[in-house]
């Protein structure tokens, strides 16, 4: 669902029915903002509905006004001023608590709540969620409704005002094909739906150019047919509507001409008499083209309640007034016929259909966590929730907002919300049916607390007379439990007129204990609770339903529901890291931090780390709290990759060393809470927790050292050199999926060449024995004269060894690893080296690749200095065992690494890697058979270009295993993707088809650049592009970023002719062009004299 750049809303407005809900409403929208839904300089603005009864034009009036006014302070006018709406594109979303745009009855405004969920229709949670999203969060209607206005229907739309109403279930298509060319007026959006659901609903009666001709709402049979479409189906009033700037301007200048003035703050601040305005029957209905003037003069739309017909003769001056202002700006209609339109009514059944999958094979399970998912029904829908032990869910029954905790067994056609585990015992035993469980957050006299609802799925709040509860008769009802009418309603309420939405049978308030689901459950089975229940019941302080909306805490419910989320979120992350899965946490990490509760996930995560016992699980936790305090810097405070070695951290750091995961754990923990008061610590934090994962996966890369073996072979003769050399590797695809973890968390394979360079084995080392109880060293060119000398004397000599960059640092790192010296012993080195060898040894290596050639160099370079040093001190070693002993001397050198390299530069010729997803880690080698002739052949097509750029890959590194420790979804599915390519790759080889292996090569290149973006500098793809027409594929080799750019080319033989097509491009730096040739040896050792 990677969304295009939706609009840049210059200012979103919530409308809302109660004062007290509009800082809860405004603190949304500000959440929505930080989780990117929304763009971070659009002005955000909760407005409270001026009047109960504005109406939905009226609110809209108001709400305008209230942009205009805020945006035109900030554009320094000190009067309002619609000049600001030219340049603005600005959403009014409107919470229909009490206006339903078109309802189907005439309650009055607190009936016209919506019963199954507190805070509105907008804010009922959906069974769907949005893995592309960067901050996890449950998905509401309001966020659904978000991102069709700013990512389907506003995109391209011109500066103007947007009004949506939030009582409505939308589905639009991603390009739902609205044309803007030449539009003015006003728009309204239009959805198909059936005869039959139009005959309770609006729709528009529009002619062949699209201009609205009139609006009917609940219509005849015969005004219905006249709106239908050619596919039988009509054009429904969404809720959805464009002002352009000119109609908007005319709009707001209502609002200074009485009666209209008294639909905003202003003119009801100024002493006005309320009026009711509809947005479709008032505002958008005199623009329609077939609508008279005396007609729509003396007309009443169907939002206004029958009491209020004695203020007609107002509302006439209203209505001749928008007449006047709006009468010439054109209506249009925009038919989205692949979208759908469902209002929320107040019917449980529908509102269960609507969140539920009739014929699905399973239920869908929403950020929530639950222990036995095999108890849950088909088609049912879990939202939010922790569910532990056996809790069992019907077909077609909802769960939303619960921590529950079984035994629980919730049947069929049921809809369960906010329960707590302290209220789950009170499910025991029992087994609901076609009932709506719902636990409230309300506010008495200013007192928290809270109030449990039962009602039936059949029920009707409206129903008169002859109502239901219980989905029973109220004579059944009363029959059953010993409940009267008189508990209910007042004596003086004629029968007909009694309902269920004016029954007093709620409790709230009990004179002795706190209330729970028992105190309405146990009109369920009254037999079994007895008469005590019935008292109890009476005992208390009793709602209606009508009575209670008022009461209902908003900001508490939110909060619960925040609270909640987590508390399963912190489940799941637990969950995730100890069952190895491969989603992504960085969401949930997103939303922790910017909602303000990063430390419980960070205790979460250190117990996972502390306990698990696997130290590719403690890493990868480690990794997680890198990326929390990484979040919490919020950008700032520098790069995340840098050093991690501050005396502050070697405590905690010593203890992982030594394999003391949960001491470490704490340690690190203590610590970190000194880091936590700026980005610039934070950001240092999360490089060392970085740096203790890194010792993590050291000791995880170690295990390799179970498959490093060695025979005793005569010594060479004093002073004969043992000669290693090695050609390069070029890797052809799969890298990256061989570097740790990946390689045994995932798995790795990687498809590599050995190549001569210009001809030569361009890599080697060299080795003897020395009278002298002394390590000398010798690092550069093949000859001595050139090379950097250093003599190791004593112990201290060597404590460099793990810093990468010290002077012989490897070939320190080699004599450790090989077993000659150890650092840690008590005797000397002169010591050592005379007890076991009888002297000392010389080591030279070299290169004649440049640095950062991308060529493998420097573990190519390990394993030669290994297998000579080895064989100097009277050993011989394996290839596949000199494979992993590069792994472990990589380890010890601290600079990480891969195996591709030692296996493309130690053995011959074409091959595959492999590692499987286990530990130890162990590397696999198949050599590639290809058809006769076919090496020479790739030789004559095979070039290197040096691109005269370093490549620079540590920070890459840091970078590819933070987004694989994040398991971010484009990086988990390319790692997978580069390990089965390698697999084609190779049959590629086989089949000697060389269209085929430049198909490989380019593919490659793209997975490496979304492993490591930033790995392709400008200039190299300048000569990219310039090289592309000559060839079959090219990659630069290893990470990337520089070094070799390798070809193949579609002919043969084509260095000279590639040198000229570069000669003529401007801005390429010192390039120069080699030729390259598959190496059938691999790693010789041969025995030279002095």
């Amino acid at each position: 669902m990677e969304q295009p750049k939706g609009v840049d809303w210059t200012v979103i407005i919530l409308t809302c029915q109660y004062k007290d809900s509009v800082e809860v409403f405004q603190r949304e929208l500000e959440i929505r903002q930080k989780r990117e839904q929304i763009p971070a300089r659009t002005l955000l603005l909760a407005v409270e509905d001026p009047e109960v009864h504005v109406g939905s034009g009226g609110a809209t009036l108001n709400a305008l006004l209230v942009a205009a006014e805020h945006l035109s302070a900030r554009a320094g006018f000190t009067v309002v001023t619609s000049d600001v709406l030219h340049s603005a594109w600005i959403l009014i979303l409107h919470m229909a608590l009490c206006l339903k745009l078109f309802c189907l009855s005439l309650l009055p405004p607190q009936g016209r709540d919506f019963p199954f969920d507190d805070c509105g229709r907008a804010f009922t949670c959906l069974p769907v969620e949005n893995p592309q999203a960067p901050v996890e969060a449950v998905v509401c209607n309001l966020d659904c409704l978000l991102d069709i206005m700013s990512h389907r229907l506003g995109p391209g739309s011109p500066p103007g005002v947007w009004v949506c109403s939030t009582d409505m279930l939308l589905s639009v298509p991603p390009n739902p094909g609205i044309s803007w060319d030449g539009f003015r007026g006003a728009r309204v959006i239009a959805l198909p739906g059936s005869t039959a659901y139009a005959r309770n609903h609006g729709v528009y009666l529009m002619d062949s150019q699209g201009f609205v001709l009139d609006i009917y709402y609940q219509g005849t049979e015969a005004e219905i047919q006249r709106c239908a479409r050619p596919d039988g189906r009509v054009p429904l009033v969404s809720g959805l509507v464009f002002f352009s700037v000119e109609t908007a301007e005319h709009l707001l200048a209502t609002h200074v001409s009485p009666p209209l003035d008294a639909c905003t703050y202003m003119g009801l601040d100024s002493g006005a008499r309320p009026v009711q305005l509809s947005l479709f029957f008032d505002i958008l209905l005199c623009m329609a083209r077939n609508v008279r003037r005396e007609d729509f003069l003396v007309g009443q739309p169907p939002e206004m309640g029958q009491g209020d017909a004695d203020i007609a003769g107002y509302r006439h001056g209203a209505r001749a007034e928008l007449w006047r202002e709006l009468r010439d700006q054109p209506l249009t209609v925009a038919y989205v016929p692949d979208g759908s339109y469902n209002y929320m009514t107040n019917s449980a059944s529908e509102f269960l259909h609507s969140l539920t999958f009739p014929g699905a094979p399973g239920a869908q399970v929403v950020h929530s966590q639950v222990e036995e998912r095999q108890l849950l029904g088909a088609g049912s829908s879990v939202v939010s929730c922790l569910l532990e032990g056996p809790v069992q869910l019907g077909p077609g029954s909802v769960l939303q907002h619960c921590h529950l905790r079984g035994p629980i067994h919730i049947g069929t056609g049921c809809f369960v919300s906010g329960l707590d585990v302290a209220q789950s015992e009170a499910l025991h035993g029992l087994e609901l049916h076609d009932l709506v469980l719902q636990g409230h957050h309300v506010q008495l006299h200013g007192a928290r607390s809270r109030a449990f609802t039962l009602v039936g799925r059949l029920d009707s709040w409206e129903r008169q007379g002859t109502g239901t509860y219980l989905n029973m008769s109220w004579s059944q009802f009363f029959q059953k439990t010993g409940i009267r009418d008189w508990d209910l309603w007042d004596p003086d309420m004629p029968p007909i007129e009694r309902c269920l939405l004016s029954a007093r049978l709620f409790p709230v308030l009990h004179p002795s204990r706190a209330l729970g689901p028992q105190d309405m459950l146990w009109m369920l089975d009254p037999q079994e609770a007895g008469s005590k229940a019935l008292r109890a019941w009476r005992a208390s302080w009793r709602l209606s339903w009508e009575q209670l909306q008022p009461c209902l805490d908003r900001a508490a419910t939110l909060a619960s529901r925040r609270h909640l989320f987590f508390r399963q979120a912190l489940h799941k992350a637990r969950h995730v890291l100890e069952a190895r899965q491969d989603l992504s946490l960085r969401p949930l990490i997103q939303a922790a931090v910017r909602e303000g509760c990063p430390g419980p996930l960070m205790a979460t995560l250190d117990q996972v780390a502390a306990g698990v016992g696997d130290p590719g699980v403690a890493a990868r936790a480690l990794a997680c709290v890198a990326d929390v305090l990484g979040c919490m810097a919020e950008g700032q405070g520098g790069l995340r990759s840098g050093p991690a070695a501050n005396p502050e951290w070697v405590r905690p750091f010593s203890y992982l060393e030594c394999g003391d995961l949960a001491r470490g754990v704490a340690a690190l923990a203590e610590e970190r809470d000194k880091w936590l008061s700026r980005p610039a610590l934070l950001v240092r934090a999360a490089r060392h927790y970085e740096g203790a994962g890194q010792i993590l996966i050291r000791q995880a890369v170690m295990s390799a050292q179970h498959f490093v073996s060695s025979v005793p072979v005569e010594l060479p003769a004093p002073g004969q050199w043992v000669v290693a050399e090695c050609p390069a590797r070029v890797d052809f695809s799969g890298g990256w999926s061989d570097t740790p973890p990946l390689a045994y968390e995932l798995g790795g394979a990687v498809l590599g060449l050995a190549v001569r360079v210009n001809g030569r084995r361009p890599i080697g080392a060299r080795a003897r024995c020395i009278p002298e109880p002394e390590l000398w060293l010798a690092l550069g060119p093949r000859q001595d004269k050139m090379a950097t000398k250093i003599v190791c004397g004593s112990l201290d000599d060597l404590q460099d060894y793990c810093q990468p960059h010290a002077p012989g640092a490897l070939l320190k790192a080699a004599f450790i690893c090989a077993g000659i010296v150890s650092v840690h012993s008590k005797l000397s080195l002169s010591e050592q080296l005379l007890c076991t060898f009888g002297g000392g040894f010389e080591l030279h290596t070299w290169s004649e690749l440049p640095h950062g050639s991308g060529l493998g160099t420097s573990s190519i370079l390990a394993g030669a200095a290994l297998a000579a040093l080895q064989r100097a001190a009277g050993r011989a070693v394996g290839t596949e065992a000199l494979i992993h002993a590069v792994l472990h001397l990589e380890q010890v050198l601290t600079t990480g690494g891969g195996w591709q390299d030692q296996v493309g530069g130690l053995m011959p010729g074409i091959k595959v890697g492999r590692s499987r997803a286990q530990l130890p880690l162990k590397v696999e080698v198949e050599e590639i058979t290809v058809p006769v002739g076919f090496v020479q052949k790739l030789n004559d097509h095979l070039l290197l270009v040096y691109t005269g750029k370093t490549r620079l890959a540590r920070n890459l590194l840091q970078d590819v295993l933070r987004s694989w420790y994040a398991r971010l979804p484009a990086v988990v599915q390319n790692a997978r993707n580069l390990v089965r390519h390698t697999e084609e790759c190779a049959e590629a080889f086989r089949q000697g088809s060389l269209p085929l292996l430049g198909q490989c090569l380019t593919s490659y290149w793209e997975q490496k650049k979304l492993m490591a973006p930033g790995c392709e500098p400008l200039a190299v793809r300048r000569m990219m592009d310039v090289l592309a027409p000559h060839v079959h594929g090219q990659s630069l080799a290893g990470a990337g970023g520089g070094g070799f750019l390798y070809l193949l080319t579609k002919e043969p033989r084509q260095k000279e002719a590639l040198e000229a097509v570069l000669a003529k491009t401007e801005g390429l730096g010192n390039y120069s062009i080699h030729l390259v040739e598959v190496d059938t040896q691999g790693l010789s050792l041969q025995l030279l004299g002095d």
